[in-house]
């Protein structure tokens, strides 16, 4: 947002000029409807950035050549087996820079025996047994790959595993929105994205009098018949005879529609060329990709034609059916790719050359900045300047403590000359009770803190308990294992209440996997997720931690008790719908597979243990990129609670490097988030320019976002000089210290405040809508406030203070800044001319609470 949109000036005369209307408590009616208008501009969207260059179209050969640095084939290596093996080609050329260009139409291709392989465009073909070389040639360049051909003489047949199911997958079928949902469509039912083998084997041959496969003549077959359009079909048309998929289907089925392959060896994961840290330019915006497919037997295959692609962000890049990538806008993103059961996915960056863009290498505080610059450089963003004193000192205050700093404070930190003043500053911050109360604010969200689950007595023991932990600075590994161990009272033990807010083993299993491995696994518990390597069993695995986990009534009124039982096992369902069971399923943790837990009573030592190692994948990424996004407005993963292969995160060396540095602190919570506080990434202005207001997750720029609900109310609360009262609290207690919910009011739920009925963290919204407008154009709280007679402007006109003195004071307050000149001639004129001076500066106070720069951290 340009600093210019959040900036006052122009807007506090017009907004008193519409409250100078009203009548009555809550104003008139047209009162109520040009202020609104008016506050649709203060909620508006922020302008768009400007579009930069069109792709180029692709160049001749010899412009292509002169580019090049070198060439590279995938893969790097080829074995072929039986007389239908084949595999796809990919040939890409590098720049001096690295960039990559797909050189898929320039080359010329030669066997060194002919006997061995055919070519078809870029596809190799098996003609033989024996070994050769491919010769890759583009210009002057040329690099070879070895081929290996076997068991051409053997027979071939399409598997069923392999090859049938994987086709039906790849064109969407057994999707959810079609013959994969529960009850399928049109009496055709799949298991959804293939979990289900057999149930499919018996759908597929056996059900429809053998209508869908006829063996007898396959072009006949409903499966071929209907995706084709030859017959009618609700999903339209999802192939064609051409398409390699019809090929597999078609032979399948005149090969005798075998379901049954004892020896079928197992797909154990996919490799997917051009190989990581690719880089497309927009000059050379197509990219396409191979997908070889690794089997337990040694053997390899090409199932790019097999797969299913998409793109997690197509505005970036996006992919067709079978693997073409082509970039439309610069930034990072990842083709995630599903071959049956496998999922893996390529993370790509597309860069773009900008008319007039020069480096020009910013001052650098510490490695974030290194590595924040690096990635602007690279997709030419460049920086925006520092931000200054006055919005770095409001920032930095709600950020840290959620809270407005006094007046006094401001003014003795603007007039400080000293060059490490914002260091100074942070370090004080950090060291207030209001940190520690207003961080357990966001774990109270995340950790499901409310009294109708917790009680009264509960919820307060649980939350003192948090707050010590964040004052004495725990170490973050230690808090995490206090959690997920606790056991014993409620009361006595307040980290037991982790099993108190949460009813059941299946909640404790996805809301701790959410919180602390930032994986939504909720859907693997019906079927395999769709777009992550989690099955069904994977989930029921990881519950196996917290199913021996029991709760009981304690001797106190609302008193839990947390137990664990000696022994105890996990079946995993066979069939949603039938619910039968499996054996006993092994506790297991994503990348380490099964954990040793023999003689172990309480499973979940063994998972905490895990989880809080220093070089656990998930842990300290996960951590570090939450702390990360409270102060930044978004996470380097985003949303942060929902890690996964196919949602990249937009700076991956970045996020290596802080959790990195988290977890070498020993997971010091204030350390990680001094240095991103002490960074120049941090302090740079919201005010963006030409090469980077197009720029919303690379951090070139400040994020603009609204006040919490709870940020908010105590905004007001200090720049009208008057409290809330909250329910039994004591007097004073700010809304950023509250331990529940409900605690709160109508005013906080209009402006986001979360039920904490999920560890969501899209439950805490930062949306805008008229409710909010009405509460701060004519609401109860607000208008209390500014009649209150013992507010800050009324005790200024009652301590004698000129009316400057109350306006810069009032100014200091909300903006951490005092008006500027036309600001003051403005406010104080309108003053002056009012028939009743306290009436007309409540009105300027009124104007400068419904003004985005308020409104807004920036």
């Amino acid at each position: 947002m340009h600093y210019s949109v959040l900036h006052s000036s122009t807007k506090i005369p017009c907004s008193i000029a519409c409250r100078r209307e009203r009548s009555g408590k809550h104003g008139s009616r047209r009162t109520v409807l040009y202020a609104l208008a008016a506050t649709v501009l203060v909620f508006s969207a922020l302008p768009s950035g400007a579009r930069h260059n069109a792709f180029a179209e692709t160049e001749t050969l010899p412009a292509i050549v002169t580019q090049l640095e070198r060439i590279e084939i995938y893969p790097p290596e080829v074995e072929l087996r039986g007389p239908r093996g084949q595999m796809q080609l990919v040939v890409v050329g590098y720049d001096a820079a690295g960039l990559a260009i797909d050189l898929a139409r320039q080359t010329q291709y030669f066997a060194g025996d002919e006997n061995v392989v055919t070519f078809q465009r870029s596809t190799v073909r098996t003609a033989g047994n024996g070994q050769t070389l491919i010769t890759a040639r583009v210009g002057e360049f040329e690099t070879s790959v070895p081929v290996r051909v076997v068991g051409f003489d053997q027979p071939n047949p399409v598997s069923f595993r392999q090859e049938t199911i994987p086709a039906l997958t790849s064109l969407g079928c057994n999707a959810g929105k079609c013959h994969g949902a529960p009850k399928g469509k049109s009496l055709f039912r799949l298991s959804l994205l293939a979990s289900d083998v057999e149930l499919d084997a018996d759908t597929l041959t056996r059900e429809t009098l053998g209508r869908r496969t006829n063996v007898m003549q396959p072009e006949r077959s409903l499966i071929l018949r209907k995706p084709t359009m030859e017959v009618p079909h609700g999903g339209g048309v999802r192939l064609r005879k051409s398409d390699p998929a019809y090929a597999v289907l078609k032979n399948w089925i005149a090969e005798g529609s075998r379901t049954e392959e004892p020896d079928a060896a197992e797909c154990t994961h996919l490799e997917i060329y051009p190989p990581a840290g690719h880089i497309l330019q927009a000059s050379h915006p197509d990219q396409q990709l191979l997908v070889v497919a690794h089997y337990a037997d040694g053997s390899t295959r090409d199932v790019t034609q097999l797969s299913h692609f998409h793109s997690s962000d197509k505005k970036i890049a996006g992919v067709r059916s079978f693997g073409l990538v082509t970039a439309k806008h610069r930034g990072v993103m990842a083709i995630v790719v599903r071959y049956g059961q496998q999922v893996s996915s390529r993370s790509m960056t597309v860069v773009d050359q900008m008319d007039g863009f020069e480096w020009s290498e910013p001052p650098v505080h510490n490695y974030i900045d290194e590595l924040v610059y690096n990635k602007l450089k690279q997709l030419h963003y460049a920086p925006s300047d520092l931000c200054s004193d006055e919005e770095f000192v409001r920032r930095v205050s709600l950020d840290v403590t959620g809270r407005l700093l006094p007046v006094a404070s401001v003014e003795s930190f603007l007039a400080d000359e000293s060059p490490n003043k914002r260091a100074v500053l942070i370090d004080q911050l950090l060291d207030t009770s209001d940190y520690a109360r207003f961080w357990v604010l966001k774990w109270g969200d995340l950790l499901s803190l409310k009294e109708d689950t917790l009680g009264g007595h509960g919820v307060h023991k649980y939350y003192e308990w948090l707050v010590r932990s964040w004052q004495e600075n725990q170490p973050f590994d230690e808090f995490c294992r206090q959690l997920i161990t606790a056991e014993g009272s409620t009361y006595e033990n307040p980290p037991a209440n982790y099993y108190l807010a949460w009813k059941d083993a299946r909640k404790w299993t996805e809301n701790t996997a959410q919180v602390f491995l930032g994986v939504r696994i909720e859907c693997a518990r019906c079927h395999n997720h769709p777009f992550e390597t989690w099955s069904q069993k994977n989930y029921f695995g990881f519950s196996a931690f917290f199913d021996r986990v029991r709760k009981k009534s304690g001797q106190r009124s609302g008193e839990q008790v947390v137990w664990v039982r000696r022994e105890g096992k996990v079946t995993q369902p066979d069939s949603v719908l039938l619910w039968t069971v499996k054996g006993e399923i092994a506790p297991w943790v994503p990348g380490s597979g099964v954990l040793p837990v023999a003689g172990t009573r309480d499973l979940r030592q063994a998972f905490a243990e895990w989880l809080t190692t220093e070089d656990n994948p998930f842990f300290s990424r996960v951590a570090a990129n939450r702390i990360w996004a409270e102060v930044m407005g978004r996470g380097i993963v985003e949303p942060v609670d929902d890690f996964r292969s196919s949602n990249p995160p937009t700076n991956p060396e970045l996020l290596d490097a802080l959790a990195a540095d988290f977890a070498n602190s020993h997971f010091d919570r204030k350390a990680i988030l001094r240095r991103i506080l002490n960074s120049r990434t941090y302090q740079l202005s919201s005010q963006s320019h030409p090469y980077d207001e197009s720029d919303d997750r690379y951090f070139s720029h400040a994020a603009v976002r609204r006040l919490t609900a709870e940020q908010l109310m105590d905004a007001i609360s200090h720049v009208t000089g008057i409290s809330e009262k909250f329910a039994s609290l004591p007097e004073g207690t700010p809304a950023t210290h509250l331990p529940s919910p409900h605690l709160g009011g109508d005013f906080m739920k209009a402006f986001g405040q979360p039920e904490r009925k999920s560890v969501c963290a899209c439950e805490r919204s930062g949306d805008t809508n008229v409710w909010q407008a009405m509460h701060l154009l004519n609401g109860p709280m607000l208008h209390k406030k500014l009649a209150d007679a013992g507010n800050r402007f009324r005790r200024g006109i009652e301590a004698g203070h000129l009316d400057e003195e109350i306006i810069r004071n009032l100014y200091l307050a909300a903006f951490c800044r005092p008006p500027t000149a036309q600001e003051l001639e403005q406010t104080t004129s309108y003053v002056s001319a009012a028939e009743d001076r306290a009436t007309a500066l409540e009105d300027v106070c009124w104007a400068v609470l419904n003004t985005k720069e308020f409104l807004f951290q920036h």
